[in-house]
């Protein structure tokens, strides 16, 4: 099939390159030509584990190409995809879908013979409607249906989720319309990935019912992670006595500084005006939202306790700023309030991300930034794990621990074991844990508590 992707974006450009792939006819479209230009010389703007191999693969192979035209590759297409921006408007936190109806308008002059118009960005239950009305408007004559069909990638592992999704919501209000979207599809079905058919609105909802489901989680187990270090009790323990029991499932039960990124924030703020809207609140996802904004300034503080209670005039290394690793993407990222509140309380900050760098720096003006982690800690009073990428999980503790001017850790993931922290000498301090102060030079190891198991009874 020909495709039309508008918006080469995160979504737009993965998407594109991933139906290519499939063997489709893909034309990226894009306003910013600075961005096409790149993508034609095999610069992809944004970072993706396999993404760019993807890319350069499926242009040389004819199967996709970039342009500024949106007419051209609209007029040409069986589906055109609206993959643009829907950022929180300013000032009351609802989806500004203004890109999303510019682009209606755009293809719909362009439309030639039958078109699938898909509705690929993340909106609000309804945006469907406005869309046709959009196209029906303008154009009276043309042949076409709109289809929702949201998309559940996760940043870091977004070519393996399209390729091997665990389902494909398709919202679409006549047969035809979904058959097509299905269509574009076919690949997959070896893969058995099932299909779900619903009504245009349903599927719109199903993305951010999605997202705040999964957001509650992780606000969940950070509160759980809160109680636990009152009560002495292990996080991980917890979540994992919690998490085999598969109508809870273990999935984002990994207690950390809260959730950021270009999807949460926006898509749980956007279902609670939407409610509010329609006069059916939703309380729970308002906690969610205000707990977890919440939470990002009081690891700042969990860094000053650490710190003796006070901060000013110290230095702090910050080990991570991208919101998850595997991207580059500092949306909502904890670091950023973490870092304000540390510098608001008198701290120098210094910071070293292995992709974020670049993003985080108009981000953090302030912030001084390293090249590697163990420069990152040079002489600083505190080093603090905020995002828990492989190059962390494995650090020189020796090395690090010389390299900072007091011994103090404060892991916001959870990265390392709290009895190996103690062995090598820091003031290591966890999430939902106990803290855990350095063993003397004449203490022995002692016994470290015993991990909960999961026994096989023998049957």
């Amino acid at each position: 099939m020909r495709v039309a992707m508008v918006g080469t974006g995160y979504v737009g450009l993965v998407s594109g390159a991933c139906f290519s792939d499939f063997g489709h006819e893909v034309v990226c479209v894009d306003k910013d030509g600075a961005k096409i230009e790149a993508l034609r010389s095999g610069r992809v703007p944004i970072f993706e584990p396999g993404l760019e191999e993807l890319v350069a693969t499926n242009v040389r192979a004819g199967r996709l190409s970039f342009t500024t035209e949106l007419a051209g590759a609209v007029s040409g297409a069986d589906a055109v995809f609206i993959a643009v921006g829907t950022p929180s408007r300013r000032g009351d936190g609802f989806a500004d879908l203004s890109f999303v109806y510019a682009a209606a308008r755009e293809i719909a002059g362009s439309l030639s013979g039958y078109t699938v118009i898909v509705t690929k960005s993340t909106v609000p239950v309804g945006t469907g409607d406005e869309v046709e009305r959009i196209v029906r408007e303008a154009r009276p004559d043309a042949d076409f249906a709109v289809v929702s069909n949201p998309e559940f990638l996760r940043e870091g592992a977004a070519i393996q989720d399209f390729k091997r999704p665990d389902r494909i919501v398709i919202g679409a209000e006549d047969e035809r319309g979904a058959r097509a979207v299905s269509d574009l599809y076919r690949p997959l079905y070896l893969n058995q990935a099932p299909i779900l058919v619903t009504g245009r609105r349903t599927a719109e909802l199903t993305k951010y019912a999605a997202n705040a489901f999964l957001a509650t989680k992780i606000t969940f187990i950070n509160e759980i992670a809160d109680l636990c270090e009152r009560v002495g009790a292990d996080v991980q323990q917890v979540a994992r006595g919690i998490g085999l029991d598969n109508r809870i499932g273990s999935k984002f039960l990994h207690a950390g500084p809260g959730y950021g990124g270009s999807c949460f924030p926006k898509d749980t703020v956007a279902l609670m005006k939407t409610a509010q809207d329609h006069g059916s609140p939703m309380r729970l996802v308002e906690t969610v939202v205000a707990v977890n904004d919440q939470r990002k300034r009081a690891m700042a503080r969990k860094v000053i306790a650490a710190c003796g209670g006070s901060v000013r005039g110290k230095r702090i290394a910050l080990l991570g700023l991208t919101f998850k690793p595997n991207t580059d993407d500092m949306r909502d990222a904890p670091s950023l309030a973490i870092a304000s509140a540390l510098q608001d309380a008198g701290a120098a900050v210094t910071a070293y991300d292995p992709e974020g760098t670049e993003q985080a720096r108009p981000l953090l003006p302030d912030v001084e930034f390293a090249t590697d982690p163990y420069g990152c800690a040079q002489g600083a009073d505190a080093v603090v794990l905020v995002t828990e990428w492989d190059e962390f999980r494995a650090l020189d503790l020796k090395r690090l621990r010389a390299s900072l001017g007091s011994p103090v850790l404060i892991d916001l993931r959870n990265v390392y074991p709290p009895d190996e922290m103690e062995r090598h000498g820091f003031v290591y301090v966890s999430i939902g844990r106990a803290d855990r102060a350095p063993l003397g030079p004449e203490e022995p190891d002692g016994v470290p508590a015993q991990p909960a198991r999961v026994l096989d009874e023998a049957r």
